[in-house]
């Protein structure tokens, strides 16, 4: 057998153009190898690119809609179909044959807690208010409803029944801030209120135009029973927002900072703005319906500073008659749903009317004692969520003042 001679191979002309042929057809093959490498690397990384780029939209998306401030209980729909607020416009069975004689919805509320026996003083408040300005709520604190029923305006109004309620147990528990997030003010008013001298309008031009987001029409001072003088009204005054006295305790003058010499108002007939009320009504007690110490806190929810926010309008007056109202029962009604509270025929005391002491029942020395007791709770309350809450900063805690209530 004969060995294989490389040299000899190599002289051959056949097997050297062979040779050279081998190697042209390897290096082609290497040169498609690189070549359709770069390419599939190439589209490899832009395929990476493009699923980075997904990936980074969908873990964007995700961040905001986990942001994204939503009810809880809302999570399953789809945000476009959610109504978070809601009004107290009365709305039509069917829009073709019913014709709605308040189309233009109201923009203020009036809320009054009522019983039967003040029947004519409640419809000369609800009169003063247009009707294309402002929707009427009544809270019936006596069950009493029907007998409403003839007044003009009755069918418009919101009537709601709650049996010996006071208004701020109605107002925690119907006044909702998303309720009535569409009224810019809320007017909560007691029954016992003359208003000859008072034009809601004109109330309404004023505290916008004095920034006031609490307020209250200032009282009579001839005419009315006036608790504390900060609410008297004050001749050829637009409006006030302190009161100035210097003898006795409580003194207040130009250095105090704090209610009840500035920055307050008393609660049968408070006027709130929209922002005010989503404050204050959180800060209303479920348990606590006569609300008594509220009116010490309400400058927390002036959105801004209490001593420039709210105040007691002078132009625009109403007459506080200090009418009896819970806790006068006839005898033979303790039992009943109906309570029937005495009244006035007119507006002064002297003329009140009222049944015989041997047939009725006066438990409001029980319901100021009640008040006093809820009051030093609510206080207490307060002094407990304040030391408890590390996260709160008081913007009144360096506040000065010497008065006390």
């Amino acid at each position: 057998m004969k060995s294989f001679n490389c040299a000899s191979a190599v002289s051959d002309p056949k097997s050297r153009s062979c040779l050279c042929s081998l190697f042209v057809v390897a290096s082609l093959i290497c040169g498609a190898y690189f070549i359709s490498s770069g390419f599939i690397a190439k589209e490899y990384k832009d395929r990476l690119s493009r699923w980075e780029a997904i990936n980074m939209l969908q873990n964007s998306k995700f961040e905001m809609c986990k942001i994204r401030c939503r009810p809880p209980g809302s999570e399953a729909l789809p945000q476009g179909i959610m109504v978070n607020t809601s009004n107290l416009e009365m709305r039509p069975l069917w829009s073709d044959t019913v014709k709605n004689g308040n189309p233009a919805p109201s923009a203020n509320l009036l809320a009054v807690a009522v019983g039967i026996k003040q029947k004519e003083i409640v419809d000369q408040i609800v009169k003063k208010f247009p009707s294309r300005d402002f929707i009427v709520m009544l809270f019936h604190y006596d069950g009493i409803v029907d007998e409403w029923r003839d007044l003009e305006w009755s069918d418009r109004a919101i009537h709601v029944s709650a049996v010996n309620q006071t208004k701020w147990w109605f107002a925690k528990r119907f006044l909702h801030p998303d309720i009535v997030a569409e009224y810019k003010y809320i007017f909560l008013w007691d029954e016992d209120l003359g208003v000859d001298n008072f034009d809601p309008r004109q109330y309404l031009s004023i505290i916008e135009d004095e920034g006031l987001e609490i307020s209250q029409p200032a009282l009579d001072p001839v005419k009315s029973e006036v608790h504390h003088q900060i609410t008297a009204r004050r001749r050829n005054s637009r409006s006030h927002r302190r009161i100035y006295k210097f003898k006795g305790s409580g003194r207040c003058d130009d250095r105090s900072t704090a209610p009840p010499c500035i920055g307050w108002v008393e609660m049968m007939a408070p006027v709130f703005s929209r922002a005010a009320w989503r404050c204050a009504w959180y800060m209303i007690q479920n348990d606590l319906i006569h609300a008594w110490g509220l009116d010490m806190q309400l400058g927390y929810c002036a959105q801004g500073d209490r001593m420039k926010n709210v105040g007691v309008v002078d132009a625009q007056y109403i007459v506080h008659l200090g009418l009896p109202i819970l806790g006068v029962m006839a005898e033979n009604e303790l039992n009943s749903t109906e309570v029937n509270i005495t009244q006035r025929e007119q507006f002064s005391k002297s003329e009140a009317l009222a049944p015989s002491e041997s047939h009725k029942v006066d438990n409001r020395p029980e319901v100021r004692r009640q008040s006093f007791i809820e009051m030093q709770m609510f206080r207490k309350r307060w002094e407990n969520a304040v030391k408890e809450d590390k996260c709160w900063v008081d913007p009144y805690q360096q506040s000065v003042n010497k008065s006390t209530h």
